[in-house]
């Protein structure tokens, strides 16, 4: 038997069946960090207002609400609260995603999908001035209220 949430006896993968469970409040954070070189930091700073930050952050409440058309056995879920932020830090970007929905099932995934595209943009348009860029994403919290 497989310990997996989306695999069955046999090995064959399925959507999760959620539809006993009761419908909660639900909210995930997930944090991504962009290590880059210092002076790429500092082209971002210069921006105008941080059009670099602000097309990231749109990205990431974009990513969120289309979580289940990205990753496959994700149920699609009515999101009531999507947030992302970035801050500058002297050789990073720090994502900071906050998800909340009253639900069946978690938006774990969903802070993370946020987190990761808005990790992403930001390596797109840093791109261009330094290829050594790197990214982590991980879950910070989970909760069901």
């Amino acid at each position: 038997m497989s310990e997996l949430s989306h695999v069955d006896e046999t090995g064959a993968v399925h959507m999760v069946d959620v539809g006993g469970k009761p419908v909660h409040r639900r909210r995930a954070v997930a944090r991504a960090t962009v290590r880059m070189a210092a002076a790429t930091t500092e082209k971002l700073r210069e921006l105008p207002k941080g059009d670099a930050l602000a097309t990231a952050q749109l990205a990431g409440i974009m990513a969120a609400k289309r979580t289940a058309e990205l990753i496959p056995l994700c149920h699609p879920l009515p999101l009531a609260h999507v947030d992302v932020s970035l801050r500058v830090e002297d050789e990073r970007v720090e994502i900071r995603a906050e998800v909340a929905t009253a639900a069946q099932t978690g938006v774990e995934m969903e802070a993370l999908t946020a987190a990761s595209v808005a990790a992403l943009t930001i390596y797109d348009m840093a791109k261009a001035v330094d290829k050594s860029m790197t990214f982590e994403v991980s879950l910070v919290e989970k909760v069901k209220e």
